[in-house]
């Protein structure tokens, strides 16, 4: 077990975390999160640090916290170090809160549950605040009972105490509203609120960037930092995303976890990308490399307001970034696809063919399986698939066209405009069009109506692949 307190590096210009709990797949609000932390340390030259908050032992696993690293992954938000277990540092926070307890600003509380839920039922019978007022506060030490007891923060009781939030401003909240939060249970287990702290502290946080669903946190766990006398980080707390509905993203708007959206096929850098304009912006930037975002993401840019999740958005954005994709690196893509999602790899004897294809399959693609589809005929093997609306198209005239074609390619030059020419003379000399020769040539190279130019795929097939696609053509039909 880890116990020791981690070393904080106060000559960092800043050091950010991402503490996610693995109780599930990592979640797309989560990922905006982390992608925050990312872009705002990263840009400054700091630190990025991932923290695994699994303390809720029934529900943390390690099948979800290899999710959670694996999205991570996928998404190309690197950390720093190793993931840091907050369940392995209990004994640390348990030593936090008997030290604020030797000095003063904690107590002994004996109370039982059930004396504590009568207080409730009295304070509601009576129109008062629930929020438990613990007679042993300042009881003092010789009159304690030897009895179980848990650790309470002393909290403040009068005047108010303020946040100063990045990002929502300054939040202030009276302090009769907080309450004397328990920090160690009586079998000596931590809370999260201490623990929290106490690791945020211990890695050197700078800025705590977060959702603001955490916001309520933020005035009891500054009770602790003041109490400890430890500098409280920057705040930073973001709106959170809702569907396109106006209300917070769930289920019912569809995919959730980030692995969803990988197995969809979307890219990483554009999720990237999305991501980060879901509730950020700098000027008009709309499609941005990550260089260009750690440059300029600042959290003066991140507004108060939540941001809806807009799938048409992020289709056209992935569109937009597969286009701007070197090849070579969008093949890498395309492989890592296929082993995630459990689809065979790119045979090693097409993997040249099917880079060829790249750079007009992917002009008419936004994702993955839609790049696969358009580049469908440099992976597809003899005999293609000729399925019934293909068939229609190779009636026999237009066979008997593709067999007056097929000689004159034979010792051709194999480039486009070399290819064009043969082809639009074959169409003359038969009577017809470049046209509506291009449909039955398409359907014989592709096994598609639907097919990129057949100029394009004659020169990612090359010679030998397309007459021998053409000579089985005129072979099956007879």
């Amino acid at each position: 077990m880890v116990n020791k307190r981690l070393t904080a590096m106060p000559d960092t210009p800043a050091v950010t975390r991402f503490a996610p709990s693995p109780t599930g797949a990592l979640h797309i609000g989560g990922a905006r999160t982390a992608l925050f932390n990312w872009l705002f340390a990263r840009g400054r030259g700091g630190k990025f640090l991932l923290r695994i908050e699994d303390t809720d032992r029934a529900r943390s696993t390690p099948e979800n916290r290899q999710k959670i690293l694996d999205g991570l992954t996928w998404l190309g938000l690197d950390w720093d170090g190793e993931p840091i277990s907050q369940f392995e540092r209990a004994d640390r926070h348990a030593e936090v809160a008997r030290e604020m307890l030797a000095n003063g600003q904690a107590y002994k509380c004996f109370a039982t549950q059930e004396e504590i839920e009568a207080f409730r039922e009295e304070a509601r019978a009576e129109g008062r605040s629930t929020l438990y007022r613990s007679k042993w506060r300042d009881v003092p030490e010789s009159e304690h009972p030897d009895a179980p007891f848990v650790i309470r923060i002393k909290a403040p009781r009068d005047g108010a105490t303020t946040v100063h939030d990045a990002v929502q401003g300054e939040v202030t909240i009276q302090n009769d509203q907080l309450d004397d939060m328990v920090l160690l249970r009586a079998d000596g287990t931590p809370l999260y609120m201490l623990a929290v702290v106490v690791d945020d502290h211990d890695m050197g946080v700078t800025h705590v960037i977060r959702g603001d669903d955490h916001l309520t946190n933020a005035f009891r766990q500054k009770l602790i930092y003041e109490a400890m006398g430890w500098p409280v980080p920057v705040m930073a707390h973001v709106p959170l995303i809702f569907g396109p509905d106006g209300k917070k993203l769930s289920k019912r708007h569809g995919a959730t976890a980030t692995a969803d959206y990988q197995a969809m096929g979307y890219l990483a850098s554009a999720m990237r990308n999305y991501l980060a304009r879901l509730g950020w912006s700098h000027g008009d930037m709309e499609v941005f490399t990550d260089e260009e975002a750690r440059a300029v993401f600042d959290l003066s840019g991140i507004g108060k307001s939540p941001a809806r999740f807009d799938f048409k958005k992020l289709e056209n954005l992935s569109g937009q970034h597969m286009a701007r994709t070197p090849d070579e690196a969008l093949l890498r893509e395309l492989e890592a696809f296929l082993a995630a999602t459990g689809a065979p790899s790119v045979p090693e004897e097409k993997r040249d063919r099917l880079l060829a294809a790249l750079p007009f399959a992917k002009a008419k693609a936004r994702t993955l399986p839609q790049l696969l589809d358009q580049a469908h005929f440099a992976l597809a093997e003899r005999p293609l698939d000729m399925p019934a609306d293909v068939a229609k198209v190779l009636d026999p005239v237009s066979r008997g066209i593709l067999a007056s074609l097929t000689p004159h390619l034979h010792n051709a030059r194999w480039e486009r405009g070399i290819l064009e020419g043969i082809v639009s003379a074959s169409a003359e000399a038969n009577g017809t069009s470049l046209g509506k020769l291009a449909g039955p040539l398409r359907a014989a190279l592709a096994g598609r109506t639907v097919a990129p130019s057949v100029f394009d795929m004659m020169l990612v097939l090359g010679r030998e692949e397309t007459l021998a696609r053409l000579q089985e053509v005129l072979e099956r039909e007879g």
